[in-house]
């Protein structure tokens, strides 16, 4: 890490910077941070603002201005540069980077870190080693998902220590919810954990879009049953199977030969960026969400896209390979595809993320026109 120290010397340190990938930090003459960015040659980004400040935008000569010393920090690629850059602007949230609008806490479910888990709805993320899924700002979504796991597996809701000296001691009793046929009692040993921990499991890939592992499992369970002549339950297995193949065909949007997607597009004002993120697996879409990002130095829809993109993937815990988006991207994510569809599926998935861009800003402004009958909202899409 390189410091300049001194506003006079600018010049002479502008010439010496390295020519590699990198974020670089902008301070004023009291050692306020004033921007970060990363950069593929911290050289030539970093030269490029003091060279053509003629033709900068206002804000861009305003933050020039102000700049007195330099940070930088190399790494090996350009992606990560926007990883890093990515962390350092949420933890420093200098005064010229764009800002991410969130001002909700959505729900996720949670998947307790417990014997015999509990799975439950939950706005508060806790790092105790249980699982989380989500978030999902769509409340129709998480309420489908969440009715459709309590109609297959009859999991707990109580909240008692269920360690096998404590069932075994017969300190604990059946209650409604097991009479009435929503929970399968392991408080009194009448399900076992490995079975419980069978159902917990295809709750995980229904969870992650791999509803394919859950019904071949289903299905294999069912002619178990059938095979020992245990009919009732081989035709209990065989309702659940309906009940999966029901949400299946309601929420499969393309072809499920689309197995592990991200899919992103944006729409701008003069303002903000509204960046959409569309998570597919197996054709079904498992997450939708808007991101609002404030633009501070007339930032352009490649750069507002680029930030949104490693912001949404670290959000929702993205292992996609492949990256759908509106256009070009001088960016390579290692062993990630870009893909700029003109056709077919994915370009109907990029429609589709588009569709709901826009119904987003629609809905902010009739909210917004409650509060402002006069206001207008200009956008354009990019």
């Amino acid at each position: 890490m390189e410091i300049i120290d001194n506003k006079e010397n600018l010049q002479q340190i502008l010439k010496s910077l390295p020519e590699q990938p990198g974020v670089y930090r902008f301070f004023d003459n009291k050692q306020n941070l004033l921007y970060i960015g990363k950069a593929k040659n911290i050289k030539k980004r970093v030269n490029s603002y003091f060279s053509h400040v003629d033709t900068s935008s206002g804000k861009i000569k305003l933050l020039v201005k102000k700049i007195s010393d330099i940070q930088y920090i190399i790494v090996d690629n350009e992606y990560e540069a926007l990883l890093l850059e990515n962390t350092l602007i949420k933890e420093y949230q200098p005064r010229y980077n764009v800002m991410l609008k969130d001002d909700k806490t959505y729900p996720w479910i949670c998947i307790k870190n417990e014997p015999f888990s509990r799975v439950f709805i939950t706005r508060n993320y806790i790092n105790d080693g249980s699982e989380y899924f989500g978030p999902y700002p769509s409340v129709k979504m998480i309420q489908t998902l969440f009715d459709l796991i309590r109609k297959l597996y009859h999991l707990r809701t109580c909240r008692f220590n269920l360690t096998p000296a404590n069932i075994a001691s017969g300190k604990f009793k059946v209650c409604l919810e097991y009479h009435i046929g929503n929970c399968s009692a392991p408080c009194v040993g009448k399900i076992t954990q490995e079975e419980y921990n069978d159902s917990v499991m295809d709750i995980r890939n229904i969870l992650k879009g791999n509803i394919n592992l859950v019904t071949n499992h289903l299905k294999n369970l069912m002619n178990k049953y059938a095979d020992e002549l245990k009919f009732e339950k081989a035709q209990t297995i065989k309702d659940k199977l309906t009940l999966i193949e029901h949400y299946q065909g309601k929420s499969t949007v393309v072809n499920p030969a689309i197995h592990n997607v991200d899919v992103f597009n944006i729409i701008t004002d003069e303002n903000t960026a509204y960046v959409n993120f569309l998570k597919v697996v197996n054709g079904s879409v498992i997450q939708a969400y808007t991101l609002e990002l404030l633009k501070k130095l007339d930032e352009t829809p490649k750069e507002l896209l680029q930030i949104a993109i490693v912001e949404l993937r670290q959000r929702f815990n993205s292992s996609a390979n492949e990256i759908i988006v509106p256009f070009p991207l001088n960016l390579t994510i290692p062993d990630i595809t870009i893909t700029v569809p003109q056709k077919g599926d994915k370009k109907h998935l990029l429609e589709l993320s588009g569709n709901n861009v826009k119904h987003y800003i629609l809905e902010k402004k009739k909210k917004q026109e409650l509060v402002d009958p006069n206001i207008q909202i200009e956008y354009s899409k990019n």
